[in-house]
């Protein structure tokens, strides 16, 4: 017969490493405080919450909701003052900005061959 305590004892004893130890039972009875410490702290939370009311609305400053596409910001209102401030760059690449990808995977090609070239003479 198979005894349970001689399968099992490679996986419950204490790992040693250069940084610590690793034991499984402590682990885990680590893990099972922590979530009671939070069940704990979880249980002193204010028991008015309702599902469905007006609390579940999101906070604008006491401004109301409006429409959902009214409301999103987009990322040229986001990154504005980094467009603003490289626009002189920007219009240059949009002169280059064709839209054929056979002009993109020509201009990768040509600097690969630069890069190559530059590191084979380095």
């Amino acid at each position: 017969m198979v005894d349970l305590q001689q399968i099992l004892d490679p996986f419950l004893r204490t790992l040693k490493t250069g940084s610590g130890f690793w034991n499984p039972i402590l682990w885990g009875i680590a893990l099972i405080l922590i979530f009671l410490v939070i069940y704990i702290i979880r249980g002193f939370g204010k028991r008015e919450y309702k599902e469905g009311t007006e609390q579940t609305k999101p906070f604008l400053s006491g401004n109301p909701e409006g429409d959902k596409d009214e409301m999103h910001v987009k990322g040229s209102n986001v990154y504005w003052g980094f467009t603003e401030t490289l626009k002189s760059i920007y219009k240059v690449f949009d002169k280059m900005h064709t839209g054929n990808v056979s002009d993109y995977v020509l201009w990768f090609v040509i600097i690969m061959g630069l890069f190559f070239i530059v590191l084979g003479v380095i």
